[in-house]
């Protein structure tokens, strides 16, 4: 029996491996964020507007149509994909949607997919990535750029190990 527990404890920490760093598997799954936290759609100017893509459709009109609402609001745009189970997905997601990332992202919007649901549309559209969350600037077609960061630290210091590379990413 202590062998059966030891190959299936190497199982486990085998699939452990295999997922994504920084991001914890569903059997770890954070809460999901609150409902007011999956969307702003009417944030105020100087704030980070994260709007939730639609769960069907291709993604390049979603993202065409996200790009040109953001042109004539002179915004930044860039496409994130997190998970409901990557913890520094969720930190991240919860950040913005309470308005803490505002003072350093005053112009952005991000047109959030989620990576389970999405990933083959988001596949065949170029928003591929070995680790989440991703974010990705999107080419004037929708599909992807192939400019984009990507992962994540778990804990306190997730959002602080985002926030700078997002910066770099968008620049000024």
């Amino acid at each position: 029996m202590s062998r059966l527990r030891r190959a299936s404890g190497r199982l486990v920490l085998a699939v452990a491996a295999v997922l994504a760093p920084g991001c914890r598997s569903q059997a770890e799954a954070l809460p999901a964020p609150a409902a007011s936290a999956r969307a702003r759609p009417a944030a105020p100017a100087g704030s980070v507007v994260l709007v939730e893509a639609p769960e069907s459709g291709d993604v390049e009109p979603i993202v065409r149509d996200a790009m040109a609402k953001a042109a004539g609001e002179k915004r930044k745009l860039v496409v994130y994909v997190g998970a409901t189970w990557c913890e520094p997905c969720q930190r991240f997601h919860a950040a913005a949607a309470r308005g803490e990332l505002d003072s350093l992202f005053p112009d952005l919007t991000l047109v959030a997919f989620d990576a389970t649901r999405d990933a083959e549309r988001l596949a065949s559209a170029g928003y591929a990535s070995r680790l989440i969350p991703l974010f990705a600037l999107p080419s004037p077609d929708g599909t992807s750029s192939g400019t984009q960061i990507e992962g994540g630290i778990k804990g306190d210091g997730a959002v602080g190990d985002i926030a700078p590379r997002l910066r770099g990413l968008i620049g000024p």
